[in-house]
């Protein structure tokens, strides 16, 4: 069991959605500090004030597509003697568009703050975590990081990466430091206003946040390997594995139509 109580979290886009509803909740199981990298200020001015008190909380304003700005920040952290118990590397973003309507830096915006970011931010606090024999890192995937689908091709690329990233970390962690726990998170649709305007199928339902948020924080708390939300996402990894592809495009995309699901795609910017 990984308990929340006297820990630091640290969340990244945590100002708002599914990360402010974590950060939440994680105060509320007793975490000492809510340590919170967002790129709005004003969202994190909210949440503070919201909390009510300053003790609890430390918001960064920390863009996570820099590399320099996370070492920076995390440099920061280590300096104060504030240390992270808990990592959820929870910022992302998503162009919701066909491949070759993509811009150059479209791509590489996408994988840096979807796959890379990740990454730096785990390995700037993974070695303290190793050194004092715990600590939990929960790494917010997708199930688009199991399932192609149109118009997400750049976001279901950073989040295949993710996937195998996370898994292949928690083996190495497993062998050599298995008092340090990975999490992976594969949801489907959340309802957060990032994908505004999908269609789904009665069998995978948008998640509404709050379960989004509950059903991670019992992650966190029973050291899951994975948190997959809904019911369905469960079904994925097995479907494709015995099914040929030209079958599994019938089922995915004629039978549940989702390959249509991002078809009227509005997003946070239309």
């Amino acid at each position: 069991m990984t308990a929340l109580s006297s820990k630091n979290v640290l969340i990244t886009g945590g100002a708002s959605g599914i990360g402010r509803l974590i950060g939440l909740k994680a105060l509320d199981r007793g975490a000492a500090k809510l340590i919170v990298w967002d790129i709005d200020q004003k969202k994190m001015d909210a949440l503070t004030a919201a909390i009510g008190d300053p003790n609890c909380i430390h918001c960064m304003r920390v863009d996570v597509s820099s590399t320099e700005e996370i070492r920076q920040a995390a440099d920061q952290l280590k300096n104060s003697r504030i240390k992270v118990d808990i990592l959820v590397n929870n910022a992302g973003i998503v162009v919701g568009t066909e491949f070759w309507n993509h811009l150059h830096e479209d791509i590489d915006k996408t994988l840096q703050i979807n796959s890379n970011a990740l990454m730096h931010t785990a390995l700037c606090f993974l070695p303290d975590m190793i050194a004092q024999n715990s600590g939990h890192i929960v790494n917010i995937a997708s199930a688009a990081g199991m399932l192609a689908n149109p118009k997400m091709s750049v976001y279901v690329a950073s989040k295949w990466a993710v996937i195998g990233w996370s898994e292949s970390l928690r083996i190495e962690l497993k062998k050599n430091h298995p008092k340090v726990r990975i999490t992976t998170v594969t949801p489907s649709y959340i309802s957060t206003g990032m994908f505004e305007g999908v269609k789904t199928h009665w069998i995978s339902p948008v998640v509404k946040p709050e379960k989004a948020a509950d059903k991670i924080i019992t992650g966190i708390e029973k050291n899951k390997i994975y948190v997959r939300m809904p019911w369905s996402v469960h079904l994925i990894p097995f479907m494709k594995g015995v099914l040929p592809a030209k079958w599994f495009d019938v089922v995915a995309g004629k039978w549940l139509k989702v390959y249509q699901s991002m078809d009227d795609f509005k997003g946070h910017g239309k």
